[in-house]
């Protein structure tokens, strides 16, 4: 039976990968196939590539999701990791439908959470304060800070340059800047499935807490983003790529460059799994007011904001009534 929950549960994070690729593809490539840099196809075949490889790139992030919350030992702690998966799911195919760049990472979380919570587990506050509740908060503003700040570098060193030809060079950087953003991508994202997964060997046994990742974990989970992120993602796209501003490649560039180098720098210096969502956002609002304030639709950003505030409650509230009705039928 337990060995049985255990591949329910990698099946079920699987399938919660394969939701945040194509959740997610958006992020990686709508500012490039937005401004014309790439065609859709290119830009979501580099993507799904560039995932794979990402995932291959570290495990420091997959060790923390891992320690957010222990679920105990045997089928009860397993069904409290599988109920938070289907939490994550169910909130990342709600705000895909509505067409929301909201969090899958934060959904992953909030769904442990709230499962561990509605099974009196124990949740490790210490570690999803410092390492997924500060990042969130901090993150969005770096990324919207520097993207005001390396936009209006940009403006300054290139004053003189002839428009046209500028465009074809940044549209040239931007396929640079694209596959830059979907390796960190793969990087954060993928690692977060791994992570899960290897909780349900904890949990079940199967794995002792010191261990690296086996491979077959770090393959099956870079396949499953992958090709979520080939099977695309327009409805975010859109929103991303045309609803928050209309961008050029200059500031897709800008946007792109600043959001990977911030995925990079937490992944690495700070172990912690942020958004890749909020950070791309977060760029191309903050490449997007150097236009002027208004140029920005903040009306759409008081949307993705709202579903940023939703996110970790709704994902926790969906886990706790999928927990609940499992113990239903729990021995």
């Amino acid at each position: 039976m337990e060995i049985a929950i255990i591949i329910a549960v990698v099946v079920v994070a699987l399938v919660f990968d394969y939701t945040n690729g194509f959740h997610d593809a958006a992020n990686a490539i709508a500012t490039s196939v937005s401004t014309g840099a790439l065609t859709p196809k290119v830009a979501l075949a580099m993507a799904a590539v560039m995932n794979f490889v990402g995932a291959f790139l570290g495990q420091k992030v997959a060790h923390t999701v891992s320690d957010t919350i222990d679920p105990g030992v045997g089928s009860h702690g397993l069904v409290i990791v599988m109920a938070g998966l289907i939490g994550a799911i169910a909130w990342n195919l709600v705000t895909w439908y509505y067409g929301l760049p909201s969090s899958s990472s934060h959904a992953l979380i909030g769904g442990l959470v709230g499962a561990a919570l509605a099974a009196g587990a124990t949740a490790h506050w210490d570690v999803v304060i410092e390492k997924v509740v500060l990042p969130m908060l901090i993150s969005p503003l770096v990324a919207f800070t520097l993207g005001f700040a390396v936009m209006l570098a940009i403006m300054w060193i290139f004053r003189n340059a002839n428009p046209s030809k500028a465009n074809r060079g940044f549209k040239i950087a931007q396929t640079i800047s694209a596959g830059a953003m979907a390796l960190g991508h793969g990087l954060q994202d993928a690692q977060k499935t791994m992570g899960v997964i290897f909780l349900a060997l904890l949990t079940g046994g199967y794995a002792a807490e010191g261990d690296g990742l086996p491979l077959w974990v770090i393959i099956a989970a870079a396949t499953a983003i992958s090709l979520g992120t080939w099977s695309g993602g327009w409805r975010i796209m859109r929103t991303l790529g045309r609803r928050i501003i209309h961008l050029d490649p200059p500031r897709g560039f800008a946007a792109e460059s600043v959001a990977a180098s911030v995925l990079y720098s937490t992944a690495y210096i700070f172990e912690a799994p942020i958004s890749t969502t909020h950070t791309i956002t977060s760029a191309v609002m903050g490449v997007g007011a150097t236009k002027r304030l208004s140029a920005v639709r903040w009306g759409v950003a008081k949307s993705i904001l709202t579903a940023w505030v939703l996110t970790f409650p709704a994902a926790g509230l969906a886990a706790a009534v999928t927990y609940w009705i499992a113990a239903l039928f729990l021995p």
